[in-house]
């Protein structure tokens, strides 16, 4: 679940530690690793969202574009150069202990832009970050700016503390205890304590706030809402799985259903995966661990259980990535993706005798889009965490993995019956075991549900739950309407939060019509909040005029 590079992250070991197996041209590797988005000024952003929109304008065809009411974005034409500026607030440490910390403070990035907004009238429009980088999340939500065009919003993006440049303790976040502050509550209390703040500084305390997020941030912006309900008028929760990380349904559903991607392009596809993992079964049976390390290309030759389960998890997890980013187009979100990856994975898969080879073959489309590896290097490329999904490399992949090992439940397994993936058990008790030693902590299963509320949520409001049909995080959220102001909105053809994603021609009609959707929604909520600010205003002035005329 964890917003991850491999290819970006392996890229940068490799350079850094000198080595140049597998990339004949060094320099062309550091090139290719800051164009992909390791972008650390908003003059970088600016530069490589207007490269975007360029490259997107001329794939653009003419064609009939469809009308939308006021509330709606119709293929917007925003500026391509959004005008974000990055700024840092003062965050407390600790919102909950006033001793532990001496009410110490850090510096939290976020990210602004006033380009679209009538200002002190219009509403802000807050992203809720979540686990990476705020610039990433900024560059592929751009159905926000899109929206912000329409109605006259602030746009923030605001960086979860212990990811990208909001550290803590710097170096030393990640060290024990220190990394113990990296937890939902906090960070729910840092966006509350960042909107009062910044509303204030803006002169727009009756401005009416939406939270947007994504997967995990779809999650916080769901909190959000529930928590401090006072300061946030709605939320767009897209792709946010509330119900499987907070311990609520079935283990093998995750994989299940990124098994149905695959089957349901073809069910040939899947059973050539299926396939391809019994022959490695056999040849690790056997002992054949040569003809693994060449049927896969790998950097070492396998030798011990531990090495097989590696190899296994760094396949499924390929898997994993393309289910959830079968866009219709190709990005650079997470790593880069072909238009329709799924698509192409089946197609590779199919197309050779060797199955091994094919397997090979179709988790390159992951870990080598580039070409330039000449082998795979299992735990370069992939570490087992708390996260059986993948929490990916570097550093905000230590911070996700600690969200996994307390708060968030990810006992995800495959099973090789529901789904096409060898057996990979992950249990409760394996997971207390791996935090104990990792981080020296024993999760508190329940303890989400418990906080946010699970699935009795019938006295909540103003919540739009978004899921992808090919998402295979969809079905840990929620699917059906609980009420007229909590909606599900079901995208046919979807992948993981592609509705926050800018319009692009190559979208399938049913996010256009979410996305149509969501903005009626969302410019309705907006409405009704300022109809209650006006209501709440006069009546205040009616009291204030009734004790005058008493005096």
């Amino acid at each position: 679940m964890a917003i991850r590079h491999f290819i970006l992250s392996f890229t940068l070991i490799v350079c850094l530690n000198g080595c140049t197996s597998g990339f004949p041209n060094r320099q062309s590797a550091l090139k290719k690793l800051t164009d992909a988005l390791l972008i650390r000024s908003p003059e970088e952003f600016n530069s490589v969202f207007n490269q975007r929109e360029s490259a997107k304008d001329n794939e653009v065809s003419k064609g009939t574009k469809s009308n939308w009411d006021r509330h709606a974005v119709s293929r917007v034409k925003t500026d391509p150069q959004p005008g974000f500026k990055e700024e840092y607030f003062t965050q407390v440490l600790d919102h909950f202990n006033f001793n532990s910390n001496g009410n110490g403070t850090f510096n939290q990035r976020y990210l602004i832009s006033n380009q679209y907004w009538k200002k002190g009238h219009g509403p802000i429009f807050f992203y809720t970050g979540n686990e990476g980088d705020i610039y990433e999340f900024a560059l592929n939500s751009g159905f926000i700016l899109e929206l912000a065009a329409v109605q006259g919003a602030l746009v923030i993006f605001a960086e979860h503390r212990y990811y990208g440049k909001s550290l803590p303790f710097g170096d030393e976040s990640f060290s024990i205890p220190r990394v113990g502050l990296l937890t939902v509550e906090q960070a729910l209390a840092d966006y509350a304590l960042m909107i009062t703040e910044l509303k204030a500084q803006q002169g727009c305390q009756e401005c009416p706030v939406i939270v947007f997020g994504g997967s995990y941030g779809g999650m916080l912006s769901v909190y959000m809402r529930l928590r401090y309900p006072n300061i946030v008028t709605g939320a767009l929760a897209a792709s946010a799985p509330i119900l499987s990380t907070a311990g609520m349904g079935e283990p093998s559903q995750f994989f299940q259903d990124v098994t149905s991607d695959f089957k349901q392009y073809s069910p040939l596809c899947m059973d050539a995966v299926r396939g391809a993992f019994r022959q490695l079964e056999e040849l690790a049976e056997r002992g054949d661990y040569e003809r693994i390390q060449s049927g896969f290309s790998l950097c070492q030759t396998p030798a011990t259980a531990k090495d097989m389960r590696q190899l296994k998890g760094f396949l499924r997890n390929a898997f994993t990535l393309m289910a959830m980013l079968d866009y219709p187009y190709s990005t650079h979100f997470m790593g880069s993706m072909p238009a329709n990856p799924v698509k192409v994975a089946c197609d590779t898969m199919l197309s050779g005798a060797d199955l091994l080879h094919a397997l090979r073959d179709t988790v390159g489309i992951v870990y080598n889009s580039t070409g330039e590896l000449s082998c795979f290097d299992l735990y370069t490329l992939y570490v087992e965490c708390a996260d059986p999904t993948g929490c990916g490399l570097g550093p905000n992949s230590q911070a996700w993995d600690y969200q996994a090992c307390t708060e968030i439940e990810l006992c995800y397994e495959s099973n090789n019956v529901t789904d096409m993936f060898p057996p990979l058990p992950f249990t409760e008790h394996d997971r207390a075991r791996y935090c104990a030693q990792r981080w020296g902590v024993l999760p508190r299963p329940g303890w989400l549900k418990t906080q946010y509320w699970g699935d009795a949520l019938s006295t909540a409001s103003n919540i739009i739950f978004s899921n992808g049909d090919l998402d295979p995080w969809a079905n840990g959220g929620i699917r059906k309407s609980l009420s007229s102001s909590l909606i599900a909105i079901n995208i046919s053809d979807g992948a993981h939060h592609l509705d926050l994603r800018g319009s692009n021609e190559a979208d399938p009609q049913s996010v256009v019509l979410a996305r149509q959707k969501e903005a009626e929604i969302i410019g309705k909520w907006v409405e009704m909040e300022r109809r209650i600010s006006q209501e709440e205003n006069q009546e205040v002035q009616n009291h204030s005029d009734g004790d005058s005329k008493f005096h």
